[in-house]
């Protein structure tokens, strides 16, 4: 099993990343050997979190979510699913 994860930063900013383990993980990035992003941004709070079945899975959902821009994080953050529809709606 892996784990797709988005933290918060000091910043305000959100960082999406993957593992197997997500506890282990996320002290990474607080100690500041975790990513070169989160080294300057610490502390990190995970928000997030979802288990997938496999790398592979992990990889693609990683890669969609860092398309996804602030607000639509947000929503899946906070579990507001209709908020995210009208997001994911494309512009006419």
């Amino acid at each position: 099993m892996c784990h797709v994860y988005i933290l918060c930063c000091v910043d305000g900013s959100y960082y999406v990343g993957w593992t197997q383990n997500l506890r282990d993980r996320v002290r990474t990035h607080n100690e500041g050997r975790g990513s070169t992003y989160t080294l300057k941004r610490r502390p990190v709070r995970l928000v997030y979190s979802e288990t997938v079945r496999s790398e592979a899975e992990a990889i693609r959902r990683e890669s969609q979510l860092k398309r996804w821009s602030a607000a639509k994080k947000e929503s899946l953050i906070m579990g507001d699913i209709q908020k995210l529809k009208r997001l994911s709606k494309p512009r006419s």
